[in-house]
């Protein structure tokens, strides 16, 4: 009897009610890392903190690799281009938050099994590289384009379909400058560290982060729409299995708290004294600016507005807010809520799909007051 692909990559599928997290998914965990909340204090996150997701391996590209980006297909003038080549071109820098689409599966009745994200799978950094749309101009884009398909050099096996990571965008997204994607080659000012796409990989501002092919080696222009398997198949917002679903684009508004106080090891329930507690956090959507944040400190029972920060002209980034909270002794419960200028807001109720995507949720952070002993 022989063996398939298939034999080793197990389909989609939903846990079994009162099913705990399995090795699969605690491997992936650990491969895997979301953002320490207390980071949310940082303006740009520090690569160490800033979350990671890879799906297959990350690529060992040593320091003196001849590494080439190629830019080919529905194009006139094919591009093959080395790091010297890509910093001769007009440079940019943006700061951007980026989400992983499934950010809050964990938290999902029933739970997808995958990735077992909570709220954590985000950060904030400032990226630095070629606007893509500068990269197709010199390749001089045909007239028939539809879209452009990106690939990674990461290499594996979904479902049983062995693949390159692979991604498009519509050909209006990648020539765009609202927003700019971007060919990066630096973050926070230092080349890319090897987690986070070295030596390139695309960014692109206010999607959600499986647009942002990391270890990119190929821009190829096509006449019809992608259908690889990240494009068609994973990453669908669907109810039911076997359903074409609709894709997951644009990040939804959500909004996060700095854990005030101080935690239990296990459980991270906060513990805060009482008086006048200080609560922050950051918000950020990819639909249209976050107009709003509200909290609660009564589990949702009632809601008042937060102060907001300006964005300083970083709109695909995220922005500070803060509140005062005079806390009395006792259990509580805190939930932030942001709403974007389009008014989209995070929901009180679980947005359930198949695949965990854009689970923006309010977050509920349990804490108890109490005042010192003695």
């Amino acid at each position: 009897m022989g063996h398939r692909l298939a034999d080793t990559s197990s389909p989609a599928r939903l846990a079994a009610p009162d099913e705990g997290i399995g090795r699969d998914e605690l491997a992936l965990a650990t491969r895997n890392h979301g953002l320490p909340l207390e980071a949310l204090r940082y303006d740009v996150t520090p690569p160490g903190l800033h979350y990671v997701l890879t799906h297959y391996d990350i690529p060992y590209v040593p320091d003196d690799t001849a590494w080439r980006l190629s830019v080919t297909g529905r194009v006139q003038r094919p591009l093959h281009l080395d790091l010297a080549d890509l910093k001769g071109f007009p440079q940019v820098t943006t700061r951007v938050t980026l989400e992983c689409a499934g950010n809050g599966r964990a938290l999902l009745t029933p739970r997808p099994v995958s990735q077992p994200w909570l709220v954590e799978a985000v950060g904030t950094a400032e990226w630095t590289g070629v606007p893509l749309r500068l990269l197709l101009a010199a390749a001089g884009v045909d007239a028939d384009a539809v879209d452009v398909v990106f690939t990674g050099a990461d290499h594996g096996v979904e479902r049983g379909v062995e693949q390159d990571y692979q991604r498009s965008l519509p050909i209006d997204v990648a020539t765009g400058t609202e927003p700019e994607v971007l060919v990066a080659h630096a973050m926070n000012g230092a080349p890319l560290p090897p987690q986070h796409g070295r030596p390139l990989r695309l960014i692109v501002p206010g999607w959600y982060g499986m647009a942002h092919v990391k270890w990119l080696r190929e821009v190829a222009v096509t006449d019809a729409p992608f259908t690889g398997f990240q494009q068609s198949v994973a990453y669908r917002l669907r109810q039911e299995s076997g359903e074409e679903g609709e894709p997951v684009t644009r990040i939804v508004p959500r909004a996060l708290l700095v854990p005030p106080g101080f935690p239990d090891f296990m459980s991270r329930a906060r513990v805060v004294r009482p008086g006048t507690v200080p609560l922050e956090g950051r918000a950020w959507s990819g639909r249209a600016p976050v107009t709003r944040v509200d909290v609660s400190t009564d589990a949702g029972r009632t809601w008042r507005e937060a102060e907001l920060e300006p964005d300083d002209g970083r709109p695909w980034a995220w922005r500070r807010w803060h509140f005062g909270w005079t806390a009395a002794e006792g259990e509580y419960e805190l939930s932030a809520r942001a709403t974007d200028a389009e008014g989209h807001t995070q929901p009180l109720q679980q947005p359930w799909n198949r695949g965990g995507f854009a689970n923006n949720l309010v977050q509920r952070v349990p804490v108890l007051c109490l005042a010192k002993e003695g």
